[in-house]
């Protein structure tokens, strides 16, 4: 299948498949969809919300889960990220991109942090890296249909690609499974708001709230684990 790179709206880059029409990122703006749903509307909300509660995390990481490892983009905002947070990052990914495309993104020049965005691609498979001090990796090769963890994460990074190019990626079992892998009180964030996938969660036992998209979306959602 045809594989390119798309420059998006907001001058950062992504990969293209046009026999899909479909792309890694928004074409809209690969960052902001980025920063906008996984880091601002995701980590930086769970992070207020956990230290308004007293949470220490020194004492207790904070345990991301990312449905689909793409380009690292997500990963390498969330270890950039100034929160003063010790965290744990589990990665999911049946296909991991080639290392040419790896080279043509060049997140490691946009995000004037080369050696991070290295290091994230090179890291070993299956698993755990230390990237910094407050920063650990495990990138695991393997379908999203075969996630098994009980109540391990506090945060979902849910990044598949689209219902209309994987509708088998958003059906309640594999919701199922991630409400089943998170914490009480955890938190899931997805660019997608289509109804039934939003109504897929409600049925796996998600509180889903409807929350303002990144430029060229009109909404997205975020899913609780209440407590």
């Amino acid at each position: 299948m045809k594989r390119e790179i798309m420059i998006t709206g907001d001058g950062s880059k992504t990969i293209h498949m046009p026999d899909l029409n479909e792309q890694y990122h928004s074409k809209h703006g690969a960052l902001q969809e980025a920063l906008h749903v996984f880091i601002e509307t995701g980590l930086e909300y769970f992070v207020e919300v956990s230290l308004s509660q007293k949470r220490d995390f020194k004492k207790e990481p904070l345990h991301i889960l990312e449905y689909g490892f793409g380009t690292g983009l997500n990963a390498m905002l969330t270890a950039q990220h100034k929160s003063n947070t010790f965290m744990e990052y589990t990665a999911l990914e049946a296909f991991p991109i080639a290392a040419e495309e790896v080279e043509a993104i060049d997140y490691g020049k946009l995000l004037e942090d080369q050696e991070l965005f290295a290091q994230l691609h090179n890291a070993s498979w299956n698993k755990k890296t230390q990237i910094s001090d407050s920063f650990f990796i495990e990138k695991i090769q393997t379908t999203f249909e075969k996630l098994d963890y009980d109540q391990k994460f506090d945060l979902i990074f849910f990044d598949a690609f689209g219902p209309r190019t994987q509708p088998e990626l958003w059906t309640q079992p594999i919701f199922d499974a991630a409400f089943k892998s998170l914490k009480n009180g955890g938190v899931l964030t997805t660019y997608c708001a289509a109804g039934q996938v939003r109504r897929n969660m409600q049925s796996a036992g998600f509180t889903v709230e409807r929350l303002p998209g990144p430029p060229g979306k009109r909404e997205m959602l975020r899913a609780s684990k209440e407590f």
